[in-house]
């Protein structure tokens, strides 16, 4: 990946020490109840028959003082107080008699996404695109292909590519892309899940045991999602991604579905969408600009690309969403978007404005053009219909 504004400062070698060093951790015996615990690779998805165990508040008495005396610390450094939240809300755990599995999973999921969050943060602002698919597509399919070569023109573009970690799509992905833009978010299963050589043993490789931290990781980590043929795994990744860009619960990000050259597997899976959710009305119209399909990676690619032509971000306030924009929208523009786009806000008008207040502790983007409005947070299709809008080259000012 070549050095530009964005790539991480930490040198890589760094990392590799840290992870190293949890790595460690990680290999140091276990508890008796883990070692013995014949799922360790399997999600406790139902609530366990293990009975609680009852402390005596008399018990907890000195635990609370020493808590309350490390969160009176806490409170005095940056970020402290949230960590102190954590502290309080973990000892409400005995309070409330939470069983030993139900406080297990709790801190497992913790701890993933510490660690999760720590291997992305380096490379916080750099365009990434998370790559779903089967893990079971050979390597001479031509969705294979059409893989191996998407991830290696977003790798060009400047992007870097997040995958499973495991065969298939996800091998493709991280081949056509290289290791070093690459990372894996691998998810421990008792079949089928084999890192793939591309990013095993590299130090962005990070090990999941349950889908839910893994999932959260994928969007909240990405730019873009690029979904190529697969089964209930990409089928569920696809309408999650849909599902919460629709509800305005992720921010709204291209989402592109690929096909080999001639292929029908996305053009059957949209016949399922229109016929039977769009003709019953269980999605609008608009929900159908979410989403891109095609079987030509240069279009997939320029999907993915152009949507940050000149949209960068956005920000909600508490009354408004805040469209960051690299351009300043014209008087002419803001005429068009007031007629054409008013039925997504309640009332008011779109306006054109520089960094707000609330904006204060994002000043690196103060130089960005602001398109400001309220917001009715829920025609996020015609939102999708805005942002291509402004996209649009000819809507440049």
């Amino acid at each position: 990946m070549s050095k530009r504004e964005g790539t991480p400062s930490v040198p890589p070698h760094q990392h590799r020490a840290e992870n190293t060093a949890e790595e460690a951790e990680n290999r140091r015996p276990q508890p008796v109840d883990d070692v013995a615990d014949s799922t360790a690779t399997e999600e406790q998805s139902q609530e366990t028959a293990e009975a609680p165990h009852p402390v005596p508040s008399s018990e907890l008495r000195r635990a609370h003082e020493l808590a309350d005396e490390l969160v009176a610390e806490l409170a005095k450094v940056d970020e402290g107080d949230i960590v102190g939240e954590v502290v309080i809300n973990a000892l409400k755990l005995l309070r409330d008699q939470t069983n030993r599995g139900d406080i297990k999973l709790i801190n497992k999921s913790l701890k993933e996404l510490r660690y999760a969050l720590k291997i992305f943060a380096p490379y916080r602002d750099v365009r990434k695109v998370s790559i779903f698919g089967s893990a079971r597509t050979l390597e001479s399919h031509d969705d294979y292909k059409q893989a191996a070569v998407f991830g290696k023109q977003m790798a060009g573009a400047g992007w870097m590519v997040i995958t499973g970690a495991g065969g298939g799509i996800m091998a493709a992905g991280h081949g056509g892309a290289g290791a070093e833009p690459s990372f894996g978010l691998a998810i421990r299963l008792p079949f089928e899940q084999a890192t793939n050589p591309f990013i095993a043993n590299d130090p962005k490789l990070i090990n999941f045991k349950y889908f839910f931290t893994r999932k959260l990781m994928f969007v909240r980590s990405s730019h873009a999602i690029a979904l190529f043929p697969g089964g209930f795994g990409t089928m569920d990744e696809g309408f999650e991604v849909l599902t919460l860009v629709q509800t305005g619960k992720c921010v709204p990000m291209p989402i592109v579905f690929v096909d080999r050259p001639g292929g029908d597997f996305w053009a059957s899976w949209q016949e399922y969408v229109k016929n039977h959710l769009l003709a019953s009305k269980l999605i609008s119209p608009e929900d159908l600009h979410l989403y891109k399909m095609t079987d030509n990676i240069e279009t997939a690619v320029q999907e993915v690309t152009k949507f940050y032509r000149n949209f960068h971000s956005v920000r909600y306030t508490r009354d408004e969403i805040v469209l960051r924009l690299q351009h300043k929208p014209t008087e002419e523009q803001l005429d068009v978007i007031n007629t054409r786009f008013a039925d997504i806000k309640p009332r008011g008008a779109f306006r054109a404005t520089g960094p707000l207040p609330v904006e204060r502790d994002e000043p690196t983007l103060n130089n960005l053009h602001r398109l400001a409005f309220p917001f009715n947070r829920r025609d996020h299709g015609k939102l999708r219909m805005l942002i291509d809008y402004l996209n649009d080259p000819p809507a440049r000012g």
